[in-house]
């Protein structure tokens, strides 16, 4: 099923996604990948706030290659999300709702999903510069330092993802692996 959905997502938006949904995404959702989310936990550690709002939020994981002229971000294709799952039960805990990566997730990571009524949408791997057609804003937000790895804001414009694991832990990698072998 096809649906259109402005950040931010909250629990009663995930309770209606089910795995295999086409979701459209327009709105602010985060950008961040290994080193950051490395550093949000180490920040948590000393008991300091996060650099972003995570309540609600959707994270990317991504990392833009530069920007040509007259736009606002270059090639912008998922990273493997499994690299992001020592990190990703605390943000859900916290209250993160939505993650956007590609491949699979650990057990550990469904559990969190299923836990906070979050969902882990997949965006399509190989397809970053068409991708980066709905992006119509980027802004470094924090860390800087890291250069592709910083943490970003984005704006985004009926951004295509899948539903892959939704709120009640239906997985699609393993679904859709069950219809093709039937």
């Amino acid at each position: 099923m096809n649906k259109k959905i402005t950040t931010p997502i909250t629990e009663e938006v995930t309770r209606n996604l089910r795995a295999g949904d086409y979701v459209y995404l327009t709105g602010s959702i985060y950008v961040a990948r290994d080193a950051a989310h490395k550093r949000m936990i180490e920040a948590l550690q000393k008991n300091e706030r996060l650099p972003i709002d995570i309540e609600n939020a959707t994270i990317y994981y991504m990392g833009p290659s530069p920007a040509r002229e007259g736009r606002p971000i270059g090639s912008a294709g998922p990273t493997t999300a499994s690299r992001m799952d020592k990190y990703a039960p605390t943000l859900l805990d916290l209250g993160q709702r939505a993650m956007i990566g590609k491949g699979k997730r650990t057990e550990k990571v469904i559990e969190a999903i299923v836990r906070n009524k979050a969902v882990y949408l997949a965006a399509i791997g190989g397809a970053g510069a068409l991708l980066s057609k709905c992006i119509k804003k980027s802004e470094v937000i924090c860390y800087e330092d890291l250069g592709a790895e910083a943490i970003r804001k984005l704006e985004v414009e009926e951004f295509p993802v899948i539903v892959v694991i939704d709120s009640e832990g239906n997985n699609l990698y393993e679904t859709a692996i069950l219809e093709f072998c039937e």
